[in-house]
């Protein structure tokens, strides 16, 4: 899946608080990735240690439950996964994206709201999760409103595409580990839906039962986005699917 980006680099302006924020606070809550280059090609990723990486989870006593951890693909301005990395302040984050304003803009969220539990990788989400994440080691990934890439001679840059769920699925803990996606392009769901349906490695929690359509219902805790907010606005419905990840294949 590498081969094939599934986002551009845009040459976008960062506002003066932006900027600054990026450049005070990334060494301290970014990781340590190569620059974004202009065509995929190897490189040598990291495999994060997590007790590096959130120093707190190596000072918890052995008696404390292991604080969960949670992959934010693609978070856009930050807003959303700053909220709820306030609100769930016993939960650890991994916001991966390429978007330079937006990286800034999280930085400044960061230090803003004093959060301890979040770290960001500006880098292709694809080769995080393929050469970084160790396995079964994620608690949940969260992908909202990803790029639809609604031309179909582009259909072949979605990030959800076959080989999707095999890339993903094995970092989800065996415990229950689950995969949120949320999109308001209709033709995207039912794209999304399709792939990950066929995949023996994750269950759709809403497309067995009585009355289900495959997709879930709004999440309550889950923060609104700005594309929700603007999908809405055009009379999009807003699609969500909910799968966890199963112990052993069918």
């Amino acid at each position: 899946m590498e081969e094939i980006r599934s986002y551009v680099v845009r040459a976008t302006r960062m506002s003066d608080h932006q900027k600054d924020a990026y450049h005070r606070l990334y060494d301290r809550f970014c990781l340590p990735v190569p620059a974004l280059g202009p065509t995929p090609a190897p490189v040598e990723l990291p495999r994060i240690e997590w007790k590096e990486t959130f120093p707190h989870r190596a000072e918890a006593s052995s008696d404390e439950p292991e604080r969960p951890i949670i992959l934010d693909i693609g978070f856009g301005m930050g807003y959303e996964l700053a909220e709820l990395a306030d609100a769930w302040r016993h939960t650890d984050f991994l916001g991966v994206e390429v978007h330079k304003p937006g990286v800034g803009k999280l930085l400044s969220e960061i230090e803003r709201r004093s959060l301890d539990n979040v770290r960001i990788a500006r880098y292709d989400a694809v080769a995080v999760c393929r050469r970084m994440i160790p396995p079964a080691t994620l608690a949940g990934i969260h992908l909202f409103f990803p790029d639809p890439w609604p031309k179909k001679r582009h259909h072949k840059r979605r990030l959800v595409r076959p080989g999707f769920p095999e890339l993903v699925t094995p970092l989800l803990r065996r415990d229950g580990g689950y995969l949120y996606l949320v999109t308001d392009w209709e033709n995207y769901a039912h794209w999304m839906r399709e792939v990950l349906d066929a995949s023996p490695l994750l269950l759709n929690r809403y497309g067995g039962g009585e009355g289900d359509d495959g997709f879930a219902p709004p999440q309550p805790w889950r923060p609104r986005t700005a594309f929700e907010r603007k999908g809405l606005r055009k009379g999009h419905r807003i699609f969500e699917l909910l799968y966890h990840r199963v112990s052993e294949p069918a």
